[in-house]
């Protein structure tokens, strides 16, 4: 894929706001590409941040077909950029692109769009602590019809956002409410797709759980709600004795996070056991207060995990181990950043250094 740049943006040193917070500051440029059916991906281009113009007949304004993705650029101590598993999000990506009746596209191409784009916005990667420069692809349904049926054109763009962690507080507790009548996805659905609408069915429960005082909302399946499924829009473990980790298995309505897989792997080396298993509410919670289980956390990419210190359900709170962020969080938090920054050796070949050289042999005048 050759990428157009557009010379005309203006580049130099950046002034970054203080505090950045989360998917707020967007950087100069983004990438743009669009696709006709029969035609294939046409006019790779690297221009200006600008509103997207689209007809107001778009099939994805009133079909939601539209997906999107998360990852980060992070800064090393060699003052290097680095990506993290951008090949496992090209994946998941193209799975979501599947499932949505859309086109796929080439992973190889996924990647370079990003790793061009974060080294010509290279100036834009905060050095704070904690600190990385947030990665969203998308893709909608750009056809002017109001047919009900897949669309025949599309735009693929990126864009990208300068962020503070997640949950301002850093490592610390968050609290979850259970849901008990909402549910986010369901066996079936496109609960395991990266796509708009999940998050469209999240967001009543969710501002109900922050008006109640939670920060997250704790999903339960579909069918019986009695099966824990994610936290917020992330995965969740639950760490038995100090030894076993355990998480809900991938049953269609969850979506496969990228952090959740890269713990799973990860864990065993660090000499935790980790198991995935339907997981009934009503068995987590008496364990939680029997002592069995002495931790839980919530993964993802932006938070990357983010312990949980209380979980409330119909009124009633039951306080995770302490309350504090556990000892095996904090060893898997500590393990998996210092191999996205770049400060510990990476045995598993996710990490990719950002080549900035490079920008002119994938990019034609």
């Amino acid at each position: 894929m050759q990428i157009a740049i557009d010379p005309a943006v203006e580049s130099g040193p950046v002034q970054l706001p203080r505090p950045l917070g989360f998917g707020r500051v967007f950087t100069r440029r983004m990438f743009t590409r669009r696709y006709e059916a029969g035609r294939g991906w046409l006019d790779a281009a690297i221009g200006p941040y600008r509103p997207l113009s689209i007809d107001a007949a778009a099939q994805t304004l009133h079909y939601g077909q539209a997906i999107f993705e998360g990852t980060k650029a992070y800064p090393r101590p060699d003052g290097r950029l680095q990506l993290f598993r951008p090949d496992a999000n090209a994946a998941r990506f193209n799975q979501s692109a599947r499932r949505l009746a859309m086109p796929e596209v080439d992973p190889a191409d996924f990647v370079s769009a990003i790793e061009t784009l974060v080294a010509l916005e290279r100036e834009w990667v905060p050095r704070s602590e904690g600190a990385s420069l947030y990665i969203r692809p998308v893709m909608i349904a750009t056809e002017a019809t109001l047919e009900v049926r897949a669309s025949r054109e599309f735009l693929h763009y990126v864009i990208l956002s300068p962020a503070d962690p997640y949950f301002a507080s850093g490592f610390q507790p968050v609290s979850v409410r259970v849901e008990g009548s909402h549910v986010r996805a369901a066996p079936g659905g496109t609960g395991a797709a990266k796509t708009l609408g999940n998050y469209a069915a999240s967001l009543a429960a969710s501002e109900a759980a922050r008006a109640a005082g939670y920060q997250q909302v704790l999903w339960l399946d579909a069918a019986e709600h009695r099966f824990v499924e994610e936290a917020g829009a992330m995965n969740v473990a639950f760490v038995y004795g100090g030894e076993e980790i355990v998480t809900p298995a991938l049953t269609g309505s969850i979506l496969p996070g990228v952090t959740r897989d890269s713990v799973l792997r990860l864990a065993p080396d660090l000499g935790f056991r980790i198991r995935e298993a339907r997981l009934a509410l009503d068995d987590v919670l008496r364990d939680i207060r029997e002592g069995r289980i002495t931790e839980a956390f919530c993964m993802g990419t932006a938070a990357v995990i983010a312990p949980i210190g209380r979980i409330g359900r119909n009124g009633e709170d039951t306080i995770v181990g302490r309350g504090e962020a556990g000892p095996v969080a904090r060893r898997i938090y500590d393990t998996l950043v210092a191999i996205q920054y770049g400060q510990a050796d990476d045995p598993y070949g996710w990490t990719r250094i950002v080549d900035t050289t490079a920008i002119a042999e994938r990019s034609v005048a």
